[in-house]
């Protein structure tokens, strides 16, 4: 696996800091799938953001690790994914650091690289937002960073009288603004799992080319 910080260091040298809008894109990846591919599209899209750093977790602390697949494994389904994207970024921020990969680490990391002038994007999926306020440092990571939560046409699946209670009606105020409406994809990756469990196709589901790696490295061939 290339060294820690390579993709980072790599991506700061391309944009020679004239980028100002970089959205931080954090999950296992298990495997990497379009549902991910087509989100992160369109909230560049509708935020006008200059890239999106896909940044793989060693040890997510809302997810249990010992049924992650080897990091190295997904790092290189989620590089693999996104190689011919110029839009997209590979990082392995979260992948080099040691312990859980709190989110307020991560993005207190791109802070210091990038300065205080790029405006900085965490991507989340709507049925995380209702949590948000357990995650580690809540408060100091909502005031560090544009929260953008991904959702489906439609949705309104947020108490806002408990967010503002918890976080304050400021910052609920922040969150309800980065809610954005993307496409509704219907792919999972707990479900591309279970089917190559079964034997049957991910085809279309995710990228040829990670299908490919995934059945020349018999990953995810049980339960």
């Amino acid at each position: 696996m290339t060294s820690p910080g390579y993709y980072s260091d790599r991506l700061g040298a391309t944009l020679g800091g004239m980028a100002t809008r970089i959205g931080l894109f954090g999950g296992s990846f298990d495997p990497i799938h379009h549902g991910h591919l087509i989100v992160a599209r369109a909230v560049a899209e509708r935020h006008g953001l200059d890239r999106v750093l896909f940044l793989p977790s060693a040890s997510p602390p809302h997810k249990a690790v010992d049924g992650l697949t080897a990091a190295d494994h997904r790092a290189e389904m989620v590089r693999i994914a996104i190689a011919d994207e110029p839009l997209f970024e590979f990082s392995d921020a979260d992948l080099s650091c040691e312990g859980p990969s709190y989110t307020i680490d991560t993005v207190s990391r791109f802070r210091e690289k990038f300065g205080d002038a790029t405006v900085l994007y965490w991507l989340i999926g709507g049925d995380w937002l209702g949590v948000i306020p357990t995650w580690h440092r809540a408060t100091a990571l909502i005031d560090s960073c544009e929260i953008i939560t991904a959702v489906r046409p439609g949705w309104n699946g947020a108490d806002w009288d408990t967010l503002s209670e918890t976080i304050g009606v400021d910052r609920a105020a922040r969150l309800r603004r980065g809610i954005t409406e993307t496409p509704r994809i219907e792919i999972s990756s707990t479900d591309i799992r279970r089917r190559v469990v079964e034997g049957r196709s991910i085809r279309f589901l995710t990228p040829e080319r990670v299908s490919a790696y995934i059945e020349a490295n018999e990953l995810y061939r049980t339960v």
